[in-house]
């Protein structure tokens, strides 16, 4: 297999735009901000379609491409690298999380892998807590009640939830939005914090008067429960069975990280079974969920788009960082946030 040679250097932009414009694919339409930077210096080609390109469509329209701007729900490959040609230098994912690049395919072959991580931070975390608030108080419940025309009289036990003040949140991968979580429920409603991660935090430990503890203790002493981990080897399929069981019956599960996290089987039958009180997703394995997935069936679980990045400002700021991952690496100059930086 042909390797990619050395990255080329190109004294300033201005020569960059002079020269033959390098070629860059966007596989899906992002903010104009964006898609405005990349033209200035780049023949840009940009999937229009509603839906992700099939996989041919995607490896024909990056094909002979120097720059490939990439969704999460594209696989990018050793497969693809060899179709779209040895001429590709870097692959910028408009994401936080890359688990469909394969990073270590890509830095054999000279391609650097861009991220947008940072910026999401606060929109997620409150997404984040808005399905832990939603399913606490039964939100989405109630209010599919109201349109069904159940709403007959006020009740004294109708749609009766959980308290969220004192109580404790368990949040698993304490990293930036996982802190920001923290920060809304112990900040707004004191709630005690446990947490699990790769290493303890001592700054957020003194900011949130958090505890490390172990997986098993969180699971059983958490009310709440709020995933922010990344997608590897040992959190896939990490909320199984034996996760839910440990749970307390009232606790509420909420994931806004990555679908393969949990078990969607599993999770369907903790909440059928009343391990659970409830469960709140922006992720779900597959993406989109189908339509005869059992977990919307529940009247306990909560589903939305993944829409955790969704705000004007967020989505914003993640295509004007991609874009500059994009025309930094092909101008051989540092780039704002890569997974690979060369040596």
């Amino acid at each position: 297999m042909k390797t990619h040679p050395n990255f080329p250097t190109y004294p300033d932009r201005t020569l960059m735009a002079e020269d033959s414009k390098r070629r860059v694919f966007v596989s899906r339409r992002i903010p104009e901000n964006g898609l405005e930077r990349l033209r200035t210096l780049c023949d840009v080609d940009i999937w229009e379609g509603d839906l992700p390109p099939d996989r041919e469509t995607l490896c024909t329209r990056a094909a002979g491409c120097h720059g490939v701007l990439s969704m999460l729900s594209d696989a990018i490959d050793p497969d693809f690298m060899d179709r779209v040609g040895p001429q590709l230098q870097v692959v910028s994912n408009y994401a936080v999380g890359f688990n469909n690049i394969d990073v270590e395919e890509a830095t054999r072959r000279g391609i650097r892998v861009g991220n947008t991580p940072g910026v999401l931070t606060d929109a997620t975390a409150d997404i984040a807590f808005a399905l832990l608030i939603n399913c606490a108080r039964r939100i989405s419940e109630s209010e599919r009640s109201v349109h069904d025309g159940k709403w007959k009289t006020w009740e004294p036990l109708g749609f009766i939830g959980l308290d969220l003040v004192g109580k404790t949140i368990g949040i698993v991968g304490l990293g930036r939005i996982g802190q920001a979580m923290a920060r809304r429920c112990h900040g707004g409603w004191g709630m005690d914090v446990l947490y699990t991660s790769r290493s303890s935090k001592p700054e957020a430990e003194g900011e949130f008067d958090a505890d490390y503890v172990s997986m098993d203790e969180l699971l059983t002493r958490s009310d709440f429960i709020s995933v922010h981990c990344d997608l590897n080897n040992s959190t896939s399929g990490l909320f199984d069975a034996s996760a839910f069981q440990k749970m307390k019956s009232t606790a509420v599960f909420i994931n806004t990280a990555r679908g393969s996290i949990h078990n969607q089987n599993d999770l369907a039958a903790a909440l059928t079974n009343g391990e659970i009180a409830a469960a709140g997703l922006d992720v779900t394995d597959p993406e989109p969920i189908p339509a005869d997935d059992p977990l919307l069936d529940l009247q306990n679980c909560v589903v939305i788009p993944h829409i955790g990045s969704a705000t004007v400002d967020t989505r914003a700021a993640m295509a004007d960082i991609a874009a500059e991952n994009v025309l930094r690496a092909l101008a051989d100059e540092p780039m704002p946030h890569c997974v690979n930086p060369p040596s």
